[in-house]
């Protein structure tokens, strides 16, 4: 270590200090006779030090003691623990504070600190305690740096451990916002949560800049990849977002620009998906297809190491040809081409055996052999052809009759059917294409003249022209498919080599009635043999039927199924993935091993077979043939299935195999009636995958325990019977309701409903199997479709098979639009029917079993109910669900009860209810539903007028288009329930009566209402006839609800917390319990759910948590259980009840991990919706303090007490002052908080506020409007216009003091205006009359309306009407303008100004036309900005009138007309000076010019722009990456790789023309960036913006860090090469190559290039050795060095970066007279320290008073004339020009600290605070300077003397012995001098040691 600042040392090497004696410079005066141990101070201690080789010091960076959080969720969170001698120990929480925490957060490098907890709250430590009395200034880099006892010392135990939670310690909650569908939370399918449902994103302008919110929104890093055409997997939901823009600055999806929710053009297949840097997926290497006839289509080319190569085609699937799709964005995968298919690559082979699951992102993510390890050749090159290859229709295509499937009669499918292809034109051209499609290799011959014998079905193709590149068959040229003048006797045939699959033809299948069936014999050594059954199945049958070209897999048959084979059994244990060309590439023991026999042979049955295996099984007694009692054929006999273990998934295989879709149900019980055969099946067990049910496992035939009471059924989606598959039913709510459509030609489409009616509905439901027709809407009842019409003008008779039977116009031959889709309602298989009502959608319920007709039961009844039966009636939405037989008693059957339906429900039959004709009810206990389509008004309208707010008032009611009141005779509690029930606002608390609202004026439409209480809606209560009463005005009926979907608070006491306990609610001001008559576990259910508590555990009665003392609420409560709040349960009229309290319910709930819920309360407001905000602490209330209170806050208060949203946030006691605690203090709310006790605050009772502080909220529900008391008047539009604001029922005007744009934002939001454009000032939009109702407005741009913000009293203000503020808002609305348009260019937004006046068009003079002029016309046309302002005619001369002249716009204009010119037609211009203009929007690339100058190259350089016909820069202020990433795309130069400020490419000398660019980084040009106006700066052109492209011939700009240190700005230099990190040999290692490094990280500059591995040693490669930079390079990768990897150093000579971390130096002046004078002072490694003087002078002094604002400077004294600092002494040799304006601008030869020491230090005196004192001290500094010169030359003259003795008295440097050495006698022997190790250091030494 150095030596103390204030310690000795006696020196002994040659050269002296003479100092006189008594010097003040020495410490002690002797002569030179007898001078002993005279010493001296150290002033040149650290290089003294470096010398001798003592131990010094670090360079200012302390070493980091080792540090961890442990028993944490995660490394940023648990307790400390620190690492000393060897052994880890915790940290002792005395004293312990945030600002400890702070610190470890930061070292950890965990983000920021959340908490920091004592007590030991992660546990107690069993080890150590190391730390005790820890105190942290904050700005310490370890913890080990801040102060503490000493190591081990403590009165501490383990109960005191510290803790700490740091912000990255917990992910996020991204709020409405997933991931789906992916390999983790950050990679997947975007889904957003709106109305309570997830949907998906639609990918249409989908791009990284969205998934960069995304990812952001979710804490998942930045965006890899925005992929879109559903990668990963199509959504289920609803598509939520469409056409998505995102700036990049959005904190969340939802804040970007898109359509409105729901409105969309896309379906399911464009679902967008992202891929965040979080997701865990490795970087995605570029992938392309090559040499295909598209960018979908193609050889597979990878991207490594800088360069492209192919990939292996060994083990080459569709699987893995499915991941290339996928990661390019070409759909599907249709094959996986081997062989060198699309030609053979010339590059590299990067990979082999290639491996893919199928869910990949990326191929680089899949198995496969390391790069560019393979034995394969060219020849072998993979190839993929995906769905978006833009190939028209892969036909399949196969060979028939030849020896193998690769060779014989050429076939192609068509239209479900085989056919030929006939030999015109025929030749091995086209045989190529056949070829290369069925990756059989090459060509050898083209036969034709069915040389592979004649065909039997179609000749589809002739005349076949293939140019041999196309990828398929069908897309050579030919005739149209099936139009040929040939015979079969003219069938071509090919002839493959069979390249590209191995021993394809060594297969076949034998002992079957035709080659596509039989036992697999496989050909091996020249012998055939058998395939052993050992996990055979389906999927290896698919693979052989494929091999042979028979089709499909119909079946896998075991046990020599087709006889026992003789030969060898060559293969067993085949495993295949279903993707193989060949069985040969599935994998299976080696040839010829397995422990099988004959008896084991495996069969396949291919669907080429001609075997019908389908035949054998049948469904009976259904609509259909595809619903029914399952029957199998067995012994030429039919026998049923028995229903053991019969499920959906055995459904399953017999509706495959039956071709009749997906399985709907598998019913049971005979369900379809009972068979009389025998039973042939039980115990089915199919896994779902079987071609067919005799492939299941299953009881041997006709071995059974059943009845034919247990027959199995089966219910089929119908999608498979060849007719049927052609129409289908869209967008309905089942598969038996919506829009019609029908697929033609492989592409769905819908019908016309011109002449559609309920015939040609039956047919549509007749072919469906969907019962009866019930409705035919037309009118795009269900929704646009979005594909071709294709049928119109249907015309049906009612007796057709198939709707493609009836008349109708040709296919696509129509004259409608998609708002005339027509549309089908059948009555469905489960039959059901509305009776005895006005309508079908409205009735009695009856339901069809077993042949007869029923009624449903009304116990439990409900909306939801009677909203599955108007769904599956197709009758729309339920309106009520009338019971006790509304709609008359039924005479048959009771069919069902208790009912009990969720409401997502398809069909009424699969709620939840009693078995069938199982029920206690009696005649009139019926259930009818009205829906709305039933074309009655059932629901009347109403209201309540009169009140405060739309939940209490007089109640009138909508009756023949009219209002009218209701006779308040009978009227109660129970018919004021109703309407506030209908009205949705909770509970009825009263039912006032004598009009108690006031009198109507109107009809009294209602008397003598009398409602049970269970009515939907009041016009369902019994009442006299409509009309009909007895009654005045004086009568009408009130209701006061307790609010719109109000909450009555609802808490749970005496209970162990506050989610267990008694129940009680908060009705009429006061608490009160609840009696447990009826309370279930349902109701505890909703409370629960109410309190946030989780689900229910119990449902305690008897006072289980104590009796209460208040009033009993609440009795005979009964809740369905989907109600969100308890008073939304049915319940006696409130209070009325006949219970004690030792009948208090309570409820336990499972409090699943929600923090416990303060209560809270707003008071002294209009409603308990507004008010000032009071929690409950500690029994007692208390305010909350409104520092840092905002909207945000504010909307966890309103959604806690369920009061809909947050309209303000007032401050400053907007409602009146509390009187009790202030409980909370900056509450910082993220706004997706259950609770304001969950947001981030300072500690309770903890704040420095007054009562006058105190925050308030208003809700929406509050029943406040104040949005409507502001208006924007004196322009053309509701947007914009002069501010007036409504008070005490007047208009008045705002003063424009301190009116800027957030004031703005917020008058805009308020208005529903879009964001604010301008605040103009100074009355712009005319002087106002009335009174100037508000000055001094504040705003901070969260407020809901003005009136929120801070600002003066009403009507308080010094302003005139002169100072009037305005405001331009974005949604200005073009139709309100004068007419306006641009003519004669490209586009709407480019060509000839022309403006509209008195009925005519006429252009505009360029006399003066300017940008300005341009940008208003652009933004009245809604074309973004302008780009140019074109005069001369550049778009055309006009005809008409030259309307304007001379136009002055000042550019804050709303309007063209709004700006200054000469009167309508007044000019002296011809048409060749009509004005033009080019705005963003036009597409036109008429950007300002940009340049690169005096760089390497054009891509790189000092930014420069052309205006006004002149060049200039640009200025550095808040020049980023994002700035230079514009200037890159603009110039065509690739990605930005830095954007170097500080004049880095030296300084311009023209103009700087753009400060404070701002670019979001997707602008096109650098000019469409925010910035100061042109011209506009306060720059200089030392801060000329740089720019450097990936296009500049830098070749690579390896990632570079800084390892091992405190921050990233120091530590290891590690750099990037070849995907492998790696560290910096320290051999030539200097200052100059550390700038580099600190440059390209932007960490300021280079403090230090230490060496020797000072921040540890690395263990990896060494990358760099030698490197050699000037410091004039952009990245350390341009300096020269020796070849990546070359080197011979060792690991202890890795070197290393300290940077500043800053931009520039901080200085400050210390000791001085004044703030402008004193001793120069730096921070470097945040210490301050001195600065050096050698070199020092009025130029570095200027520099200096001029950063620091101090004006000139007036002397640069040094020698330490303003005392001597504490710390070290820095740069040394600074030289500046004195043009500067910073101090790291100018040259440094050394930073030091090395030869300057006390003494030494730099000061200055600056103009700014000179004074007669500072002149004295300048003066004495002076004086001093000359004193020491003097010495200086006297002891270069006694040097010279030296011969001669020392009669003066002075000291030699070399008579100090050590210290306690005696001295010297006077004239004995001197010692001979040693060696001079390093002249040129000593020379150094003796130069400066003097000072």
């Amino acid at each position: 270590m150095l030596p103390h600042k204030d310690s000795v040392l006696n020196v002994g090497f040659p050269g002296c200090l003479l100092l006189l004696a008594g010097h003040p410079l020495g410490r002690r005066s002797a002569a030179c006779a007898g001078a002993g141990n005279t010493r001296i101070p150290i002033l040149l201690a650290w290089f003294w030090a470096s010398m001798t080789g003592l131990p010094m010091a670090d360079s200012g960076i302390p070493e980091l003691t080792q540090l961890r959080l442990v028993n944490g969720p995660s490394r940023c969170a648990g307790r400390v623990e620190v690492l000393h001698n060897q052994q880890w120990g915790t940290v002792c929480d005395d004293n312990w504070d945030l600002t400890e925490a702070r610190v470890v957060c930061r070292q950890l490098g965990c983000g920021t600190a959340l908490s920091a907890s004592r007590g030991s709250r992660f546990g107690q430590g069993t080890d150590r305690i190391w730390l005790d009395e820890v105190n942290c200034t904050g700005t310490e880099a370890a913890l080990s740096e801040c102060r503490a006892r000493s190591w081990g010392e403590n009165n501490c135990n383990h109960m005191e451990d510290a803790g700490v939670e740091c912000s990255d310690s917990v992910i996020p909650d991204p709020g409405p916002l997933q991931l789906v569908n992916g390999p983790n939370r950050c990679a997947g399918t975007v889904e957003v949560l709106h109305n309570h449902q997830w949907g998906t994103v639609c990918d249409d302008s989908w791009d990284i800049t969205d998934a960069g919110v995304v990812c952001r929104q979710l804490g998942c890093g930045t965006a890899l990849s925005a992929p879109g055409w559903a990668r990963f997997g199509q959504g289920s939901g609803p598509i939520w977002l469409d056409n998505v823009h995102c700036t990049g600055t959005e904190a969340a999806l939802s804040e970007c620009r898109a359509k409105p929710w729901g409105d969309h053009n896309c379906d399911q297949g464009e679902d967008a998906g992202v891929v965040c840097s979080d997701s865990g997926i490795s970087e995605v290497l570029q992938l392309r297809l090559v040499k295909g006839p598209n960018r979908c289509a193609g050889r597979v080319e990878m991207l490594y190491n800088q360069q492209w190569g192919t990939v292996c085609d060994d083990r080459w699937d569709l699987q893995d040809a499915g991941v290339v799709c996928r990661q390019l964005g070409c759909g599907l995968a249709l094959s996986a081409p081997r062989g060198a298919r699309f030609g053979r690559g010339s590059d590299r082979i990067w990979l082999a055996d290639v491996h893919c699951s199928g869910t990949e992102v990326a191929l680089s993510e899949c198995r496969a052999r390391l790069w560019g390890d393979s034995y394969c050749n060219h020849g072998h090159d993979a190839g993929v052809v995906c769905s978006a290859s833009i190939i028209s229709e892969v036909a399949p295509v196969r060979l028939v009759n030849g020896s193998s499937r690769c060779t014989g009669r050429v076939e192609v499918f068509h239209y479900r059917n085989w056919g030929t292809v006939c030999d015109d034109s025929w030749d091995l051209q086209d045989a190529g294409v056949v070829c290369r499609q069925l990756g059989c290799g090459t060509a050898l011959s083209a036969p034709g003249e069915a040389h592979f014998g004649r065909g039997s079905d179609h000749i589809w193709l002739a005349d076949v022209n293939c140019t041999g590149t196309e990828v398929t068959l069908t897309q050579c040229r030919a005739r149209p498919v099936g139009e040929n003048n040939c015979t079969h006797g003219e069938d071509a045939g090919v002839e493959c080599s069979d390249l590209g699959i191995s021993e394809v033809d060594q297969l076949r299948l034998v002992n079957g009635p035709s080659r596509c069936a039989g036992r697999v014999e496989v050909l091996h050594n020249q012998q055939w043999g058998t395939v052993c059954h050992d996990g055979w199945d389906i999927i290896e049958a698919g693979v052989v039927c494929r091999q042979l070209g028979c089709g499909t897999a119909l079946s896998a048959p075991r046990k020599a199924r087709f006889g026992q084979g003789s030969d060898r059994i060559w293969l067993d244990d085949v495993i295949c993935k279903g993707t193989e060309a060949a069985l040969f590439d599935c994998k299976a023991r080696p040839w010829g091993d397995n422990n099988c026999n004959h008896g084991e042979d495996a069969s396949v049955v291919c669907s080429d077979s001609s075997i019908s295996e389908v035949t054998q099984l049948r469904l009976v007694n259904g609509l259909s043939r595809c619903v029914g009692r399952v029957e199998v054929l067995h012994n030429q006999q039919w026998g049923t299935v028995c229903d053991d273990n019969w499920d959906l998934q055995d459904a399953g295989v017999v509706c495959r195999q039956l071709g009749c879709g997906t399985a709907l149900s598998a019913p049971g019980g005979a369900h379809f009636g009972q068979g009389s055969d025998p039973i042939g099946l039980d115990d089915v067990h199919c896994t779902g995958t079987e071609v067919a049910l005799s492939d299941c496992r299953a009881r041997p035939w006709g071995d059974s325990n059943c009845t034919h009471g247990e027959d199995a059924g089966v219910e089929c989606s119908d999608s498979g019977i060849s007719e049927v598959a052609q129409l289908r039913l869209a967008n309905g709510p089942s598969r038996c309701a919506g829009r019609v459509e029908v697929l033609h030609n492989q592409q769905w489409g819908t019908v016309c409903d011109e002449s559609w009616d309920i015939t040609n509905a039956e047919v549509v439901c007749r072919e469906l199997g969907c019962g009866i027709a019930l409705a035919a809407p037309g009118g795009s009842r269900f929704g646009r479709g979005s594909d071709p019409i294709w049928l119109d003008n249907v015309h049906c008779i009612g007796t057709e098979a198939a709707l493609s039977d009836c008349r109708a116009r040709p296919w696509g031959d129509n004259n409608c639009t998609h708002g005339e889709d027509a549309g089908v309602v059948c009555s469905d298989l489960a039959q059901l029917r509305l009776v005895n009502g006005p309508s079908r959608c409205a009735g009695r319920v009856e339901v069809l079993h077993n042949q007869q007709w029923g009624t449903v039961c009304d116990d439990n009844w409900d909306i939801s109910d009677a909203g599955v039966v108007c769904r599956q009636l197709g009758c729309g939405t339920a309106l009520s669900a009338p019971r006790r037989a509304r709609f008359g008693q039924g005479s048959d059957r009771i069919w069902l009860d208790d009912v009990n339906c969720t409401g997502t429900e398809a069909a009424l039959t699969e709620c939840m209810a009693q078995p069938w004709g199982d029920n206690n009810c009696i005649l009139g206990e019926e259930a009818g539903v009205v829906c709305s389509d039933a074309g009655i008004s059932e629901v009347a309208q109403l209201r309540l007028a009169n009140g405060s707010s739309r939940c209490n008032g007089r109640v009138e009611v909508f009756h023949n288009k009219k209002w009218g009141t209701v006779c308040d005779d009978n009227w109660d509690l129970q018919d004021a329930g109703v309407v506030c029930g209908q009205l949705r606002c909770g509970m009825a608390l009263s039912a006032p009566r004598g009009a108690r609202f006031g009198r109507g004026s109107d009809h009294i439409w209602l008397d003598n209402v009398n409602c049970t209480g269970t009515e939907v809606a009041l016009s369902d209560c019994r009442a006299r006839p409509w009309g009909d009463n007895n009654c005045t005005h004086g009568e009408d009926a009130g209701v006061v609800c307790l609010g719109i979907l109000k909450v009555a608070p609802v808490r749970l006491v005496n209970g162990p917390s506050r989610c267990a306990g008694r129940v009680e609610v908060f009705l009429n001001q006061q608490w009160g319990t609840v009696c447990d008559d009826g309370w279930n576990i349902t109701d505890a259910g909703v409370v629960c759910r109410q309190l946030g508590c989780g689900t229910a555990l119990s449902a305690p009665g008897g006072a289980r948590f104590g009796r209460g003392t208040d009033p009993i609420w609440l009795d005979d409560v009964n809740c369905a259980g989907t109600e969100p709040v308890l008073s939304q349960c049915r319940a006696r009229l409130l209070g009325v009840n006949n219970c004690n309290h030792g009948e208090d319910a309570g409820v336990v709930c499972s409090d699943a991990g929600i923090s416990e819920v303060a209560q809270l309360r707003l008071v002294n407001g209009p409603s308990h919706c507004a008010g000032r905000l009071e929690v409950l602490h500690n029994q007692q209330w208390g305010t909350v303090c409104d520092d840092s209170w905002d909207l945000q806050d504010a909307g966890v208060v309103c959604r806690q007490l369920d009061c809909g949203t947050a309209l303000s946030a007032p401050r400053g006691a907007h409602f009146g002052q509390g009187s009790d605690h202030i409980w909370l203090n900056n509450v910082n709310c993220t706004g997706t908080e259950v609770a304001l006790s969950d947001c981030r605050a300072r500690p309770w009772g903890e704040n420095n506020c007054t009562h006058g502080e105190d925050a308030g909220v208003e809700c929406s529900d509050s029943g406040i409007s104040e949005v409507a008391q502001i208006r924007l008047v004196n322009s053309r539009s509701r947007c914009a216009g002069r501010v007036e604001v409504l008070h005490n029922q007047q208009w008045g005007t705002v003063c424009d003091d301190i009116w800027d744009i957030t004031n703005a934002e917020v008058v805009c939001r308020q208005l529903g205006c879009g964001p604010a454009l301008t605040a103009p000032r100074g009355a712009r939009f005319g002087q106002g009359s009335e009174r100037i109702w508000l000055d001094d407005v504040n705003c901070t741009g969260t407020e809901a309306t003005l009136s929120d913000c801070r600002a003066r009293p009403w009507g308080d203000n010094n302003c005139d009407h002169g100072e009037d503020a305005g405001v331009v808002c974005s949604d200005l609305g073009i139709s309100e303008v004068v007419q306006l348009r641009l003519v004669n260019g490209p586009s709407r937004c480019a060509g000839r100004v022309e403006v509209l006046h008195n009925e005519l068009w006429g252009t505009v003079c360029d006399d003066s036309w300017d940008i300005t002029d341009a940008g208003v016309v652009c933004w009245e046309l809604g074309c973004g900005t302008a780009l140019s302002a074109p005069g001369g005619a550049r778009f055309g001369r006009g005809s008409d009138r030259i309307w304007l002249d001379d136009v002055h716009c000042t550019g804050t204009e709303a309007v063209f007309t709004e700006c200054r010119a000469h009167p309508w037609g007044d000019n002296n211009c011809n048409h060749g000076e009509d004005a033009g203009v080019v705005c963003s929007d036009a597409g036109i690339s008429e950007v300002a010019p940009l340049r690169l100058v005096n760089g390497p190259s054009r891509c790189a350089g000092r930014v420069e722009v052309f205006c006004n016909k002149k060049w200039g820069t640009v200025c550095d202020d808040n020049w980023d990456i994002t700035d230079a990433g514009v200037v890159c795309r603009q110039l065509g130069c690739g990605t930005a790789l830095l954007a170097p400020a500080g004049a880095y490419f030296g300084p311009g000398s023209d103009r700087i023309w753009l400060d404070n660019v701002n670019c979001t980084g997707t602008e096109a040009a650098l000019t469409e960036c925010r910035s100061r106006p042109w011209g506009e700066n306060n720059c200089h052109h030392r801060e000329d913006a740089g720019v450097v492209c990936s296009g500049s011939g830098i070749l690579e700009v390896a990632p570079l860090r800084l390892v091992n240190g405190p921050s990233r700005c120091a530590g290891r230099v590690e750099v990037l090469h070849n995907q492998q990190w790696g560290t910096v040999c320290d051999d030539s290692w200097g200052l100059s190559d550390a700038e580099v490094v600190c440059r390209q990280l932007g960490c300021g500059m280079a403090l230090s290039a230490p060496r020797g591995a000072h921040f540890g040693q690395g263990s990896d490669r060494v990358w760099l050795d030698e490197v050699q930079c000037t410091g004039a390079e952009a990245v350390l990768t341009e300096c020269k060095a020796k070849p990546w990897g070359e080197h011979g150093c060792n690991p202890g000579e890795d070197a290393s970066v300290v940077c500043s971390d800053r931009g520039q130096l901080r200085l400050r002046l210390r000791s001085g007279p004044s703030p402008c004078s004193g001793r120069v002072e730096v921070l470097i490694n945040d210490t301050w320290g001195a600065v050096c003087d050698a070199g020092w002078g009025l130029p570095e002094a200027g520099v200096v008073c001029k950063q620091l604002g101090c004006g000139t400077a007036l002397s640069a004294p040094g020698v330490a004339q303003f005392g001597h600092g504490a710390g070290d002494v820095w740069l040394e040799g600074l030289s500046c020009s004195g043009q500067e304006s910073f101090i790291s601008e100018c040259q440094l030869s050394r930073l030091g600290p090395r030869l300057c020491g006390r003494g030494s230090e730099a000061s200055v005196v600056c103009a700014g605070q000179a004074g007669p004192g500072l002149l004295c001290s300048v003066l004495l500094g002076l004086g001093a300077v000359v004193v020491l010169i003097c010495a200086v030359l006297l002891c270069w003259r006694m040097r010279r003397d030296r011969a001669a003795g020392n009669p003066q008295g002075y000291v030699h440097l070399e008579e100090l012995g050590a210290p306690g050495a005696p001295a010297q006698p006077h004239g004995a022997a001197s010692p001979e001098p040693p060696e001079e190790p390093n002249s040129e250091m000593t020379q150094l030494m003796r130069e400066n040691v003097v000072l």
